[in-house]
């Protein structure tokens, strides 16, 4: 028996259901109810959004500014 696809879920609903699970002003369970999704799969959501976090920072440090050069090129 095979089984069925779930259903797919934007990444952004993701990222404001992790969110709302970080936050913690809700229990899981509510949130689940909430948005029709398992409390299991919020947990992991928010698991990846706080794991995440640090890359997001170190990320912007790695950018380099653009020289005037570059801004005002056409």
């Amino acid at each position: 028996m095979s089984r069925g696809r779930g259903k797919r879920l934007s990444a952004d609903l993701k990222a404001r259901v992790a969110l709302e699970a970080a936050k913690g002003h809700k229990t899981a369970s509510e949130i689940a109810q909430e948005y029709q999704v398992h409390p299991t799969q919020i947990s992991q959501w928010k698991r990846q959004l706080l794991d995440g976090l640090p890359d997001l920072f170190e990320a912007g440090q790695s950018r380099k500014e653009p020289t005037t050069e570059e801004v005002t090129a056409p």
